[in-house]
């Protein structure tokens, strides 16, 4: 237990990662709810404001849409420190782990459940079509596609706060940021095409590779020239303690803006059918637990340590959100269930991941201790020693 008369210091080798939720991501759910409203209004008082979006395209991408999804993206990729990739040689089980839960069975098992619930058991409830590129599909399709586009999308950016909150190692969370990224711009485009089409969705192979290179290659080319820039000509104390500063709101407002804009052309559909947010939600939260319960027990069952341990199962259970947003809006539209699907997932995504923090936080003595690998001290250990 901690002794309170010695104070803590973070240990040099503790990777600075991630730290203290700022008021935008602390209250992400309170505002995803305030953008909805806000919404749904503009919606209904600006009826047009779908013909105008269209009239300021190209290749029947919104202008507006793409620049706020760009931003998104950027803030995230820039902040991503691509070094730390090496380190997964010297600790090879924790990333193996995350990689096959991930690629392996994360995408099916969010088929699995999209098809059962919103496939099967509700789709009596589910009731409606709508046209995506050309063809007529039921409501229910669209939902599905969009929970598919979430599946296959491991979180790269949220998960640095998650693993700060859990105490754990920091270190292997970055490892895992890089790991994923680039394994997404390999596997996203291919599998997303597979596993759509497995629920009769045809995608051109051209347009989601397209999608991918727009909203997470050009990004991630940016962010790692933006970064290396900087480093080079203003130094790492610089990039940390101003040009973040300045730039972690903007992912937010971009998001949320995004969300405005999704829920103006979808207001009808959500006063009409308030019920359909409410069964989205469903196999996405049996998911996310479902998840980062079995990577959670397969941790334990490796004999990792908890500060290896919780990022593991953290990063498998949550989804990178702004991807598949601006995914499923490039394939399907502004205008389409899949893209409203994807924004459920935001709605859910910050109360579960909380929760599921706190879960870890209260099962850590189920694990061997290294609490000198977190950033932030567990309270509940003395430096350098093991937790009961």
């Amino acid at each position: 237990m901690s002794n309170p008369s010695k104070p803590y210091v973070v240990p040099p080798s503790a990777v600075k990662a991630g730290g203290k939720l700022n008021i935008f991501e602390r209250y992400l759910t309170l505002w995803v709810a305030c953008c909805i409203v806000a919404g749904i209004s503009l919606g209904r008082l600006f009826p047009d404001l779908a013909t105008l979006l269209d009239a300021m395209s190209i290749h029947q991408v919104s202008i507006p849409v793409a620049i706020c999804l760009f931003f998104m993206m950027y803030p995230i990729m820039v902040k991503i420190d691509f070094s730390q990739a090496v380190q997964a040689a010297r600790t090879p089980k924790p990333v193996l782990l995350t990689l096959v839960v991930n690629w392996l069975i994360k995408p099916f098992s969010m088929l699995l459940f999209a098809q059962v619930f919103l496939g099967q058991w509700l789709r009596p409830w589910l009731t409606g079509t709508e046209m995506l590129r050309g063809t007529e599909v039921a409501i229910a399709d669209s939902y599905i596609a969009g929970t598919i586009l979430l599946g296959i999308a491991p979180c790269t950016a949220m998960v640095l706060m998650w693993g700060y909150l859990s105490y754990s190692n920091q270190g292997h969370t970055l490892v895992m940021v890089a790991v994923n990224s680039l394994t997404m711009l390999v596997l996203y485009a291919p599998l997303g095409r597979w596993l759509l089409s497995m629920s009769d969705l045809v995608v051109p192979w051209l347009t989601i590779m397209l999608s991918v290179a727009i909203y997470v290659g050009l990004p991630l080319v940016t962010g790692m020239a933006s970064r290396t820039w900087i480093l080079r000509h203003k130094g790492r104390a610089w990039l940390d303690r101003v040009f973040f500063r300045y730039l972690n709101p903007i992912a937010t407002i971009a998001l949320l803006t995004t969300i405005v804009l999704l829920f103006a052309l979808k207001g009808q559909l959500i006063v009409e059918q308030p019920l359909h947010i409410a069964l989205i939600a469903i196999p996405l939260f049996i998911q996310t637990n479902f998840i980062f319960g079995l990577t959670y027990i397969a941790a334990h069952k490796l004999g990792l340590t908890y500060e290896d341990a919780a990022p593991a199962a953290l990063i498998g259970a949550s989804n990178h959100f702004e991807v598949a947003i601006a995914t499923a809006v490039m394939l399907f539209g502004l205008n389409s269930g899949a893209a409203l699907a994807t924004v459920v997932g935001v709605l859910i995504e910050v109360p579960v991941m909380l929760m599921l923090v706190e879960f870890c936080k209260r099962t850590a003595f189920w694990f061997p201790r290294e609490p000198e690998k977190a950033t932030l001290l567990d309270p509940r250990c003395l430096p350098g020693l093991q937790s009961e």
